[in-house]
């Protein structure tokens, strides 16, 4: 059986370690360990507008002509209407056969032409034209609405106040705890920032609903952002 030999000069700094060291480390270990969950609300200065075009045609190139034609129409019009181009991006474009079923077997069916779907993302940034732009939208072109919802041009600030309320509720909950366990707080030793986010106001229920015509009022309401934050303190 073999036998570790430690060096001296390692058990001489251990047996020589004071106790006060020792019982620092102990008492450093004592910690308690809180979360904070911050939320702000504020009306929304942006919208963020998701519509399309779906079209039918006898083949494949007849549907997505007729698809082509009618956005670009529909992209045209919100150019004219003082919408950025870097604020409308294509979201998605697909071309499908559309099957006629056999009536008397479900199971057997043929191609009776083709469906094309495109569609742009537009970011409204005023807010007070966004009920007219889709009107418009509509009667250039778009016949499917795939969303409307309400966000921030530049959430940052939003972020840092939910932020700094999720501190507070932090340190509001840590002294709680302190004073229910009977002990002391000590330093606060770290803050670890967890997630942020924003939580749109979505003004648009159903979503891919084909549609003929807008001219619905826009109410924006508030939307939320919150943020959470973990803080660890020390117990003296």
């Amino acid at each position: 059986m073999m036998t570790r030999m430690i060096p001296a000069a390692a058990m001489l700094a251990a047996c020589s370690a004071p106790p006060a060291a020792l019982a620092s480390d102990n008492e450093a270990k004592r910690t308690i360990t809180v979360n904070g969950q911050g939320q702000v609300f504020a009306e929304p200065d942006m919208a963020v507008l998701r519509i399309g075009v779906v079209t039918a045609g006898a083949d494949a190139k007849a549907a997505l002509s007729a698809n082509s034609a009618s956005l670009q129409a529909t992209i045209d019009n919100l150019k004219a209407m003082d919408v950025d181009a870097k604020d409308i991006q294509t979201s998605g474009l697909s071309i499908s056969p559309q099957y006629k079923y056999n009536s008397s077997n479900r199971r057997t069916s043929q191609i009776n032409g083709y469906e094309a779907r495109n569609g742009v993302t537009v970011k409204l940034r005023d807010l007070d034209k966004a009920g007219e732009i889709v009107d418009a939208s509509v009667g250039a072109g778009a016949n499917s609405l795939n969303g409307f919802s309400f966000t921030f041009a530049d959430p940052a600030p939003l972020y840092d106040a939910a932020r700094i309320d999720a501190v507070k509720q932090a340190q509001t909950r840590a002294k709680l705890l302190a004073d229910a366990a009977g002990v002391n707080l000590g330093a606060l030793l770290t803050i670890q920032d967890g997630y942020a986010s924003i939580r749109e106001a979505d003004a648009v229920v159903a979503r891919g609903v084909q549609f003929e015509s807008a001219s619905a009022p826009i109410e924006t309401g508030e939307s939320s952002v919150s943020a959470s934050v973990t803080l660890v303190y020390a117990i003296e």
